[in-house]
């Protein structure tokens, strides 16, 4: 059906209706007569590149009547008037009011069968800058922005191959966000591909209000009580070509400086860019120090206070880790309350500002510190324990998987407290079967490639390989066949 294929002022009146121009101040139109012909052109104020917008004017203002004779449809219009490279014809009034209210030029003239779109639209961006929580000693200093297509042209100058695609889509009825999503064609999993593409194009929601994180919760199974991440983040361009290279899949959601990464496993966490900006055997240091930090971090302290609940028992090599001056507060309560308060002091410092930072670090480590031992709230040996879960939650950069450990380690804790031995037994069998059944957004066991086993990625996650071990030798006809 063609929208536009009606009368010059039942058309403007159609566009005016759905676009509702006068009621917001922004919505700019801008009519004039090219050639003999009523010409009338809709923007945004803000998105629209002020410069090309006036010389592309100036140029149709001085179009002559004899011109625009042979002119029959909007396809002469656009080939023989229009130099703006991003332009094109568009018959939906729907599409035409989301291109518009998107940044683009619509224009609606006299005698021709349908609009034209002009996508001349510029965003107000910050600049590439390093992302605060993605930081490498060495290598690129670039991140990711809030603007999607700025973040395409990131990735596609770390991979200048005509392999990687990058398919976008507009997901909400309402919101009508952008969301791109990249791939290498000679290395992705067409089967995991298709899949998610399945899943996008199938999203029925009013609006994606926080971006990645409401495309996330669309595309995943629901699982609320599982708080393993599924998925994982970047804002390096360098990381989201790497992880394209290893025949991941990149989303980008315009409004989010960040890209997720598909698929995601449990041992994925255990790598990170850094890896990469060292030699080989570093690298691989690096992520076993990783690896067992996780470890710690979910069973140094339950380990620990199931032993102090069996102190008599302990043989004598294992009789130091026992608390020498036991408080009043029984030990459980002071575990439970320094959990509390370290989330307590980490909500507070995403408001304090950063003139003050320094000030609320120092007055949060004597708090926690000096102050409350000396004050016979805690023991020492408690603070120092949870002040090493607290510190290894930063050796990788999920949150959410650093949220994850702090309640099964929680549940531990309390399992210990009721049922001592058999709850330390039950919990991390509850914890293997949390991870065990989580569910990816392509499907993919969370486990992989433990479960199902495939030594060569999964040596690939342990051992940080050398890239001449990595590399495979190009053929001339690669490119050609699609290989």
């Amino acid at each position: 059906m063609n929208d536009f294929d009606r009368k010059y002022e039942d058309c403007l009146t159609a566009v005016n209706k759905k676009l509702r121009v006068d009621k917001s101040f922004d919505m700019l139109v801008k009519r004039m007569v090219i050639g003999g012909k009523k010409a009338t052109f809709y923007c945004i104020d803000g998105f629209v590149k002020d410069t090309m917008f006036e010389k592309m004017l100036e140029y149709l203002s001085k179009v002559t009547a004899d011109e625009m004779q042979d002119i029959n449809t909007a396809e002469d219009f656009l080939n023989s008037h229009i130099t703006y490279i991003e332009s094109a014809v568009e018959t939906s009034l729907e599409n035409f009011a989301t291109l518009v209210l998107s940044g683009a030029i619509g224009m609606v003239m006299q005698g021709l069968d349908k609009a034209i779109i002009i996508d001349s639209r510029t965003y107000p961006a910050r600049d590439v800058q390093e992302p605060e929580s993605d930081k490498v000693l060495r290598g690129s200093h670039e991140g990711f922005v809030e603007t999607v297509i700025f973040n395409t042209a990131l990735i596609r100058r770390k991979i200048r191959n005509p392999m990687l695609t990058m398919k976008a889509f507009q997901v909400g009825r309402e919101s009508k966000t952008d969301i791109v999503v990249c791939y290498l064609e000679k290395t992705v999993d067409k089967k995991m591909l298709h899949t998610l593409l399945k899943k996008i194009e199938a999203i029925d929601v009013t609006s994606l209000a926080m971006g990645q994180e409401s495309l996330r919760e669309c595309l995943l199974p629901y699982q609320p009580w599982n708080p393993f991440p599924k998925v994982r983040y970047t804002e390096r361009p360098d990381t989201a070509a790497a992880c394209l290279y290893d025949g991941n899949i990149i989303v980008l959601a315009d409004g989010s400086p960040s890209a997720m990464i598909i698929p995601t496993g449990i041992f994925d966490f255990v790598q990170d860019i850094n890896d990469y900006y060292f030699p080989p055997m570093i690298g691989t240091f690096l992520r076993w120090i990783r690896a067992v930090v996780f470890g710690l971090s979910l069973l140094l302290v339950p380990v620990w206070y199931l032993l102090t609940l069996y102190g008599e028992a302990l043989p004598e090599w294992l009789k130091f880790v026992l608390v020498n001056e036991p408080a009043d507060v029984p030990l459980i309560i002071q575990l439970l309350v320094i959990e509390f308060v370290i989330d307590t002091l980490r909500l507070a410092s995403l408001n304090t500002p950063s003139a003050l930072s320094n000030s609320f670090s120092v007055v949060g480590a004597l708090v926690l510190g000096e102050f409350a031992v000396s004050s016979g709230w805690f023991v020492s040996e408690v603070v120092l324990f949870m002040a090493f879960s607290a510190i290894s939650n930063f050796t990788q950069p999920s949150y959410e998987l650093g949220y994850a450990i702090k309640i099964f380690r929680v549940m531990l804790l309390i399992l210990i407290a009721l049922f001592r031995l058999w709850g330390l037994i039950a919990g991390l069998v509850i914890v293997l079967l949390v991870i065990a059944t989580t569910k990816t957004v392509t499907g993919y066991t969370y486990l992989y490639p433990l479960i199902p086993f495939n030594w060569d990625a999964l040596s690939g996650l342990l051992i940080r390989k050398s890239l001449r071990s990595t590399t495979k030798p190009c053929k001339n006809d690669d490119l050609s066949q699609g290989n």
